[in-house]
Formats: C-alpha cells, structure tokens, sequence
C-alpha cells in the first residue's frame, strides 16, 4: 500500500495539472439539481448504476450514479454540505490530482464488482455513490480524527467518533442485506471500503504500531538531498514548487515557500500547503 501511495504521489508530483479542482463542488452541484428534479419526477430511475441497462443502451448510467442523492427531504441538504466540506478538504490536504483518483477508483470499483455481479453471477447490482461518500468520509476522519464539528449544526463531536457511527453503520447495512438475502448489495460497503484501505492502510498500520517503532525516523542524508535540489534548480526554470498544488516561485514571485521539517527529506510547500499535506516518509 506505501509503494501504490508513493507512485500515486510521484505521478501527481510530476504532472501537477492533473485533475479536477473542486471536484467536489460539482458533485454536489449535480447532486442537487437531480434532487431538485426528483420532487417533480422520477428523474433517479434513469440515473442509478445498473450493469443490465447500460448494456442496454443507458451508457450514462456508468457515471450518473455519482450525481444521484440517496437521501431524500431537507436532510439530502445537510448530507451535501457535509460531503462538500469533506472533499474540499481533502483535496486541500492531497492536491486536486490524488483527490480525483481517490474518487474515481471507487467509482471503477464499484463499476467493476458491479458487472462482474452481472456476468458471472447473472445478477443486476443497481448502486448509488453511497458507499463511496461513506469511504471518503472514513479518509477525512483517519487524517483529523481530532478535528471537531457540529453534527446537525448543533452538537459538537470529533471526527474519529463520527467515523465509528459511519463503520457501525456500515456494518448494519452488510448485515442487513444479508438477513434478506441482498447478498451481492451486501458487498457494496466492502468493496468502498477496499478504496479507503488502499490509500489510508499504510497510514493506519503506522499509526497503530508500538511507539518505539513509531517513533524511529530515518537518518537523512543531507549532502544527497543538496544535489538533488541544486540538481532539480539547475535544471527547471524555478527553483521552489510546492508538491501540492504545483505553483512554482517563478510563476508566483510573490508566493512564500517553505520546507517541511516533519517530511523525510526536503520537500518544499507554499504557504497554503506547508502545515495541509500529507507527510513524506522514505
């Protein structure tokens, strides 16, 4: 899991345009005008993922289960507020680029368990991003378990209990579907939930090792990250780029740049990202 993370944040170092800036913000946006549209017709039916109609012509529907609300009432618009904050924020920590394939890998997860379900089991799995919402809150919560909202905009509580209401939740729904023999519906969750793992495993499996192990950092050769900074200023036209978002102090004169002293090794950051992003291990 550190090596795919590792790759992921090396390919997103080294293309820095890639993604899709506030992501979020058009998701939810979607989200609502489809809510909108349900009070006046049943505008959901045509948009839900569903392995038997997409053969079937309903291509669409590979996507539009994404913009699909699957809560109902004034309640839909406390839970998009909610997932809008919690996708802002990661990408604010992660960067546009590893916040688009955080999404989108569980957007092909669940499109691949779902046609898998249909061709080899013969069975027609109809899934909304549900789950995939769910999982991307677990991300939040394992970055700023300690962080403290207002649950309905009225009851303050951290984040890590926040995160222990979604897994119970989750349970239930696995157990739920199978006390009613939603078997295939009942791996929906799991399969979310692999997405999380692949990104936030190797961070969890640090956090909950012995804290002498915890603790132990690697030595870092200094003369080393000197030529490979001297190197990296020598041969671009910039000699600070934030591993963030990518802006560079000769497109921004007037933007501050900073190391982080907590990252192995040198690593610079612009003063939107030094104390937001996730820290460099080796």
């Amino acid at each position: 899991m550190k090596s795919l993370m590792k790759k992921i944040d090396l390919f997103c170092y080294k293309h820095p345009r890639f993604g899709i800036p506030n992501l979020m913000l058009y998701i939810v946006v979607g989200n609502v005008i489809v809510w909108l549209f349900s009070w006046f017709s049943p505008i959901q039916n045509w948009l839900a993922f569903s392995p038997y109609h997409i053969l079937h012509g309903q291509v669409w529907r590979i996507v539009t289960f994404i913009i699909l609300p699957h809560t109902s009432g004034l309640l839909a618009l406390v839970a998009f507020y909610f997932y809008y904050f919690i996708g802002r924020t990661l990408e604010a920590k992660w960067g546009p680029g590893k916040f688009t394939i955080y999404f989108f890998s569980g957007v092909l997860l669940t499109v691949i368990y779902g046609f898998l379900c249909y061709f080899i089991f013969h069975v027609n799995v109809m899934a909304t991003a549900e789950y995939i919402f769910l999982s991307m809150f677990f991300a939040f919560a394992t970055l700023f378990p300690e962080m403290q909202v207002l649950l309905f905009f009225i009851i303050p509580i951290k984040m890590k209990w926040l995160a222990i209401i979604d897994a119970l939740f989750f349970l239930y729904e696995i157990g739920a579907n199978l006390y009613y023999g939603n078997t295939f519906m009942a791996f929906l969750p799991v399969i979310a939930l692999l997405n999380y793992i692949l990104f936030c495993g190797g961070w969890l499996f640090d956090y909950f090792k012995p804290a002498s192990r915890q603790q132990r950092k690697n030595t870092i050769n200094f003369q080393q990250e000197v030529r490979r900074i001297r190197y990296e200023q020598e041969s671009k036209p910039y000699s600070r780029k934030c591993e963030v978002c990518g802006r560079t102090d000769a497109d921004y004169p007037d933007l501050e740049f900073r190391y982080c002293s907590r990252c192995q090794g040198y690593h610079c950051f612009c003063i939107d990202h030094i104390n937001a992003h996730q820290h460099f291990t080796e």
